[in-house]
């Protein structure tokens, strides 16, 4: 029987999907929101003083808002661009906050407000959209009233991989690719901002001479309760390759050699906890906002998963299975050193240590494209066919590569398998089951250990996490337990509890510790969801350096 190890002090809540209306605990009537604007689509989440979540609610943008006509939330265009439409996020926060008004979200209870957003997105906002952001008039949309205030209509995202001049360019203008990590925290990566902009900026002079700001889309958001421009945070800031890591400031040499004048479209970096005001007139008067409702600066996604988790120390890990896999943990500031892959980010909760992240594009997509193919579209089917398999796949290894990959290096797409003595065609179903999950898991525990990162307790997170014969495999190539939340949703949770943790940090007019703040919280607790079998574990072990080999020769082939 698996076991429940709880890292706070209180048991686990079934969390309400509605809004509950039932009256409040004496001296506990504030609330805390935390929305989490991602690949597909926009979530919200409402804790209590007490941590208890109290209210959930998410659309998806390719179902809610199909005029956009999006797939998974963005655009797919020629050679390898990636972009989703600024205003749809917009409008978005239109059609959330209409439906929690509909729930009768008691709006005037909540103390303050933070948010997620999906890393590495930008935004453009035209000459004069501030004049238009600080004026919006209650009775109309936001999406309404900003249709015009973006210079580019389209927000470049994460999946973008049209940016490799332009790394190698930002690369060469500070000495190479190990001082641009050592500067930013990261070498050149395509999907990161500065690139973006770099690109954009060469190919259309005149529309980013019509910028007068640019923003992350988790700023964007908070742009968007604030009525006014917010800094970008320093934890998504380190996801630009523009900001100096140990000063946590924009570096002036990467920003001059982005593009000319972007110091001034870029405003300020921020600490993740600081309030940056009050919520706008134009919430107050249109939703019922308490006028001294905090606005506490948003971050990216992935920080927001590490507040959500709860991962506090050296050798916490978190690993989310989704759109994108990521594998994330807590590092020492001072022991940290960025290298040539791999990123290294402020931590979102504490600005004196590090969060080491390692993401992969293929994730959840390529294990649903596999499963597709050999077993109907069938999770069932799929399990099955893993369980008639044994671990290490009899030497078979595969990588399935439907988008470039960014860990490893793997630009050309494409599926690669090897048995034992090298190349081959095709697996039968169930080898190919297995090998998806295992060349997935062995290559994340390869590039952590790569990063310094030795993991001493997991947690999954995202939709994967459910799955029984993939967190079973996990727990075997890592040869630790494997722990789950009983929060599904850490970016939108992570969001609201760095509410409280700004909120608190803005009345004790100091910085206090997260762990402070969070104690007790009760979604701050996990089951076991799996066990590492220590026959299997040695067997991946072993085969470890096998499968660094085939990494090796599919990398060289590109």
């Amino acid at each position: 029987m698996m076991a429940v190890r709880f890292v706070s002090r209180v048991a686990p809540l079934a969390h309400a999907r509605a809004f509950s209306t039932s009256a409040p605990k004496a001296n506990d009537g504030s609330l805390f929101l935390g929305f989490d604007s991602s690949t597909q689509g926009l979530k919200v989440t409402a804790v209590n003083q007490s941590m208890d979540t109290v209210y959930n609610t998410a659309i998806n943008f390719d179902a809610a808002l199909p005029a956009y006509k999006t797939t998974g939330g963005f655009h797919q265009h020629a050679n390898d661009v990636v972009t989703a439409p600024t205003l749809m996020f917009a409008e978005a926060l239109d059609i959330v906050l209409a439906q929690m008004k509909k729930d009768g979200f008691e709006f005037d209870k909540v103390a303050a407000i933070s948010g997620s957003g999906q890393q590495h997105g930008s935004v453009y906002w035209a000459n004069g959209a501030h004049a238009t952001l600080s004026n919006l008039q209650a009775g109309h949309s936001f999406s309404a009233q900003l249709k015009d205030s973006f210079s580019f209509a389209d927000s470049p995202i994460w999946r973008d991989s049209s940016t490799t001049a332009e790394c190698r360019a930002l690369e060469a203008a500070v000495g190479g690719p190990q001082e641009l990590s050592t500067i930013s925290g990261s070498r050149g990566y395509e999907r990161f901002t500065g690139n973006q902009i770099m690109k954009l900026a060469a190919a259309s002079p005149d529309t980013y001479n019509n910028t007068e700001r640019i923003s992350l889309i988790s700023s964007f958001m908070c742009s968007l309760f604030l009525g006014d421009y917010a800094g970008v945070d320093t934890s998504d800031g380190a996801g630009m390759n523009m900001m100096d890591l140990q000063a946590q400031a924009w570096s002036a040499p990467l920003l001059e050699a982005i593009a000319p004048g972007l110091a001034s479209k870029m405003g300020d970096v921020v600490p993740g906890h600081e309030s940056l005001g009050k919520v706008s007139g134009y919430l107050t008067e249109e939703y019922g906002f308490n006028p001294a409702c905090s606005v506490i600066a948003w971050s990216g996604d992935n920080p927001n998963s590490v507040a959500g988790l709860g991962l506090r120390n050296p050798g916490d890990v978190g690993l989310s299975l989704g759109t994108s896999d990521t594998i994330f943990s807590i590092m020492d500031a001072t022991t940290s050193k960025p290298g040539l892959e791999g990123h290294i980010f402020v931590n979102p909760v504490d600005p004196a240590s590090h969060m080491a992240m390692l993401c992969y594009k293929n994730g959840s997509l390529a294990r649903e494209g596999v499963r597709n193919r050999v077993a109907d579209g069938s999770w069932d089917t799929f399990d099955e066919m893993i369980s008639s398999t044994a671990p290490g796949n009899d030497g078979n290894i595969g990588f399935f590569i439907d988008e470039p990959e960014i860990i490893p290096d793997i630009p050309v797409a494409g599926v690669r398998r090897f048995d034992a003595s090298g190349p081959v065609d095709s697996f039968a179903p169930e080898v190919e089951a297995r090998a998806v999950v295992e060349g997935q898991m062995l290559s994340m525990r390869l590039h952590v250990q790569q990063i310094g990162v030795s993991p001493s307790m997991l947690i999954t997170t995202g939709g994967a996490s459910a799955n029984k014969s993939i967190t079973k495999i996990m727990a075997d190539v890592f040869g630790t337990d494997v722990l789950a939340s009983s929060q599904t949703d850490s970016a939108s949770l992570g969001a609201a509890l760095r509410a409280k943790h700004g909120f608190a940090c803005e009345e004790a007019g100091s910085f206090v510790p997260y762990a402070e703040v969070t104690e007790g919280c009760p979604a701050m607790s996990y089951s076991t969801v799996a066990e590492p079998c220590m026959d299997a574990h040695a067997t991946y072990t072993a085969m470890l350096e096998q499968y660094k080999a085939r990494e090796d020769e599919v990398v060289g082939s590109c």
